[in-house]
This record gives structure tokens, C-alpha cells and sequence, in this order.
């Protein structure tokens, strides 16, 4: 299965979750996107005691999970891309069109 998460919020715990089942998903075999959109592109700077970000997401990245960020939104908050690929708009129709399951949260 393909999966495709975006990611359209900066709160902890909803990124942390994101994560982790995109971390789910590629323990099963499957294949992991994570597209951030809006204040979502603040998740690789996140810092929090209780939602350990940081960590799940170097996991994410271990295991070949693909962290794309929308370049718009990177701009708008005058932030670079960091480990994330920048995308666009277009990219994240590609990619849901590609994927046979896709979750929104945010």
C-alpha cells in the first residue's frame, strides 16, 4: 500500500501521531509519505517533553519514509526546507493521485 499523509498543523501530539503511523506503515512493508502543508512545515523544528517529534521523525527517515514540505508555506514562514524535499502544490496531487490510501491532519 501506499500511503500519503498531510500534515497541516504545528501541534505536537497531531505531528508525533503522524509519524508514527507513517513509521507503521513502513514497519508493514508499505510505502510512507508525508507532505506538510500550511503551519505543518514547522514539524522538523518542534520541540516538546511529551511528544518526542524529533525522535519519530529521524525514525520516518531511517526507514525511507518521504518528508515533503510545500514550498509556499516554507516561504511564507521564511524557513528552509532542512530534511524535508520542497514540493509544490502539483507534487501533492501527483501524490495523492499515486496513493491507494491518504489522511489529513489539521
Amino acid at each position: 500500500m501506499k500511503l500519503c499523509v498531510i500534515v497541516n498543523t504545528n501541534d505536537p501530539e497531531t505531528n508525533w501521531n503522524a509519524l508514527r503511523l507513517g513509521n507503521e506503515a513502513l514497519s508493514g512493508k508499505h510505502t510512507a509519505t508525508i507532505f506538510l502543508l500550511g503551519s505543518g512545515v514547522e514539524m522538523t523544528t518542534i520541540k516538546d517533553r511529551t511528544f518526542n517529534v524529533a525522535g519519530v521523525l529521524d525514525k520516518f527517515l531511517a526507514n525511507g519514509g518521504n518528508l515533503l514540505a510545500c514550498g509556499t508555506c516554507l516561504t511564507q514562514r521564511q524557513r528552509g526546507a532542512g530534511v524535508c524535499s520542497i514540493s509544490t502544490m502539483s507534487e501533492l496531487v501527483k501524490t495523492i493521485s499515486d496513493s491507494d490510501k491518504v489522511v489529513s491532519l489539521g
